[in-house]
């Protein structure tokens, strides 16, 4: 005895295991023709203008090389629907349809449903009848400052006694949503206009690298605008699996494109290599623009794209923000350390002669990092820590898993909050991480031989508003040194010596033979009259110390 199970179509009720739709390129359209009972009506609708050009000049989408429209949400645009007579919206049900993804749902934000007839009903998305003239109905339309971002597609449906009549497919009535930087209630709204059209409508920039006291730096085209890079960046949350559900979250949006422009877990976008080996793809140096990397990884179905290094990295992760309409900017970091072991301390090995032990050696400081800050409000986090937020899609360190970095607040890690999420521990170390040189002997056995407190995080800079000309943000990230400014901190110590308490406090000496709890009472000559309060330090061994603080005038 056999039987078969049906399998429920797309369209229709899902019941079982609940799945989450995470492309925006898959699709399945509702049928033209819904039938309730008796004969199927003529279709009443003739056609919809979704009337591009005024819309995109509203919605500062003019510049992407689209023929489709491109909105903002929580901001309104037009559509004209021509129907075969007068619409009369105290009788005829009519109603808007915005559907996104392979299972269109109204509970996930997927499904829209906006009615301009007679039969109300409330819903995410605002929509409002402007205005008729003759069978020409024009209808407002206003999506949710929450909502999703990606490519919906647009139906209308007339309702009767019958059934639902509804338009056909047709990709010239498809639009995007993005998030919108000039709106207060969405998460990304940055106040000054001069910032948003650096940060969100400036398709090229500087990325600075050399040294330090030798700033050099190369032109880069983000091309956000370019034809095919919106379509591509949103294949790259398509190519991640990032369930459509997130996609209306710009915390959760940032932190997927930081993994998925590296290609270390997930097949991204780039594929990191610094061997000087280039042969099998395009060398690190050679690439001058993000577009041609998002249009080729499309291209290719998806395959990584060889090869890259931070300033590629972060040019790529740049372009990607400001497509989706998230203000961006590229940092770079001179001095910049990579804590491997996760002890903020930067510890450098040295052999009996003095180089570097490269086999013991796991931590190391780099000339310049590049990566990026995307500017938020933390609807996660107390409100002061809202505004530039650092991500880096370069992989160095897995964060829950996948090679990621942030996002993490720049508030955060200049006053040392480092519990917050994402990742700000790491960040912290880049450039404020102690160098700690160990000497070892031949025996293996390794003694520390100096602490270098000042070189990690020389000097960090971006491209200024309006101008070439960099902008040194050191300040927003850390105290200057030699100022005791920092209220709290949470550091890591060997055992003997404190890594890091502020900038102003040496390094000191603990008896090596504690293992027990205890307190430490450091006293401070306090010019700047702060408030200093406890200190919470985290020993690898033997285990937590509290210092409490005292101020003299």
């Amino acid at each position: 005895m056999s039987h078969t199970v049906s399998t429920p179509e797309p369209w229709g009720p899902q019941r079982g295991r609940l799945t989450l739709a995470s492309s925006n390129s898959d699709e399945v359209n509702p049928p033209e023709y819904e039938a309730f009972k008796g004969p199927s009506p003529r279709a009443p609708i003739l056609g919809v203008d979704m009337y591009v050009t005024d819309n995109k000049k509203a919605h500062n989408t003019s510049k992407y090389k689209n023929t489709n429209l491109i909105v903002r949400r929580n901001k309104e645009f037009i559509i004209i629907i021509r129907f075969d007579r007068p619409l009369n919206n105290q009788q005829d049900n009519v109603y808007l349809e915005f559907m996104i993804g392979n299972t269109p749902d109204e509970y996930k934000g997927t499904q829209i449903t906006v009615s301009i007839g007679k039969e109300k009903r409330d819903g995410n998305w605002d929509g409002r009848v402007i205005g008729m003239q003759g069978t020409e109905v024009t209808v407002g339309i206003t999506p949710d400052a929450s909502c999703i971002i990606g490519r919906f597609r647009t139906f209308v449906a007339v309702v009767t006694d019958f059934g639902r009549q509804r338009t056909q497919r047709n990709p010239d009535t498809d639009f995007y949503v993005l998030f919108n930087p000039w709106d207060p209630e969405d998460l990304v709204y940055m106040p000054r206009d001069t910032d948003r059209q650096e940060y969100v409508m400036n398709d090229v920039g500087i990325i600075y690298n050399g040294e330090y006291n030798n700033i050099t730096s190369r032109a880069w085209n983000f091309g956000q605008f370019e034809k095919g890079v919106l379509d591509a960046c949103l294949l790259v949350l398509d190519a991640g699996k990032v369930p459509l559900l997130y996609r209306g979250n710009a915390i959760e949006v940032v932190r997927q494109g930081s993994a998925l422009i590296n290609s270390q877990d997930d097949d991204g976008v780039l594929v990191g290599s610094w061997s000087g080996e280039y042969s099998t793809g395009t060398a690190p140096t050679a690439w001058t623009g993000s577009p041609e990397i998002l249009l080729k990884y499309a291209r290719d179905g998806c395959v990584p794209v060889c090869f890259a290094q931070c300033w590629v990295f972060a040019g790529v992760l740049n372009t990607f923000m400001r497509c989706l309409g998230i203000p961006a900017r590229v940092i770079s970091n001179y001095c910049s350390a990579h804590d491997n072991t996760g002890n903020l301390k930067t510890d450098i090995i040295l052999d009996e002669d003095g180089r570097v032990n490269r086999s013991r050696t796991r931590d190391s400081v780099w000339n310049y990092h590049s990566w990026n800050e995307v500017y938020m409000k933390r609807s996660d986090l107390p409100e002061k820590f809202s505004g530039w937020q650092v991500i880096d899609c370069t992989p160095q360190e897995t964060s829950d898993g996948l090679y990621r970095c942030g996002p993490t607040s720049v508030n955060a890690i200049r006053d040392g909050e480092l519990s917050y999420p994402f990742d700000a521990r790491f960040v912290f170390a880049e450039l404020n991480s102690d160098v700690v040189y160990h000497q070892s002997d031949k025996y293996g056995n390794t003694k520390i031989i100096s602490v270098d407190t000042t070189y990690v995080g020389k000097l960090l800079i971006t491209k200024s508003v309006n101008s070439n000309a960099y902008e040194d943000i050191t300040s927003a990230y850390k105290y200057p040194e030699g100022k005791l400014h920092v209220i709290q901190k949470h550091l890591d110590m060997d055992g003997h010596t404190f890594s890091r308490l502020s900038p102003s406090l040496s390094s000191f000496k603990l008896l090596p033979d504690s293992r027990q709890d205890f307190m430490v009472t450091v006293l401070f000559r306090n010019p700047f009259n702060f408030i200093l309060k406890n200190i919470q330090l985290r020993l690898e061994s033997p285990g937590l110390i509290t210092t409490k603080m005292k101020t003299y005038e």
